[in-house]
């Protein structure tokens, strides 16, 4: 149980770093073509979304590794998770059926995390 939990927090924190870092430091036109999204929102939006998303992927990984606050891996999965379910429902609304489908397959391995992590704190 616990190598499958690293797994997934390794490619989780993985993917949500590199999203996170591309949100929060890439020009919005830049992202436009592949990200429909960010024309919806002012530019405060996506930055926020992936700051969010980079303070997720470090808290999935650097609690639990370092064993400082450990409570903080599975509450980040948590807000990990709800950050998808709230994705996911923008993109139904607006029939990006292929990007929901994605976020919903991110916020179950980040539920499972978020599941696994509690259950070892005891």
């Amino acid at each position: 149980m616990n190598l499958g939990l690293w797994i997934a927090q390794g490619l989780l924190g993985a993917a949500f770093l590199m999203a996170g870092l591309m949100k929060s430091t890439q020009p919005i036109e830049k992202l436009a073509p592949r990200m429909k999204y960010v024309t919806r929102f002012p530019p405060w939006v996506t930055r926020s979304i992936g700051v969010s998303e980079l303070a997720g992927g470090i808290g999935l990984i650097v609690p639990w590794a370092t064993s400082v606050l450990p409570i903080l891996t599975p509450i980040a999965a948590a807000a990990l998770v709800l950050v998808m379910v709230l994705a996911a429902v923008h993109h139904l609304r607006h029939s990006e059926a292929a990007l929901s489908g994605v976020n919903l397959v991110l916020g179950a391995a980040a539920a499972f995390v978020a599941w696994g992590r509690f259950h070892q704190l005891g």
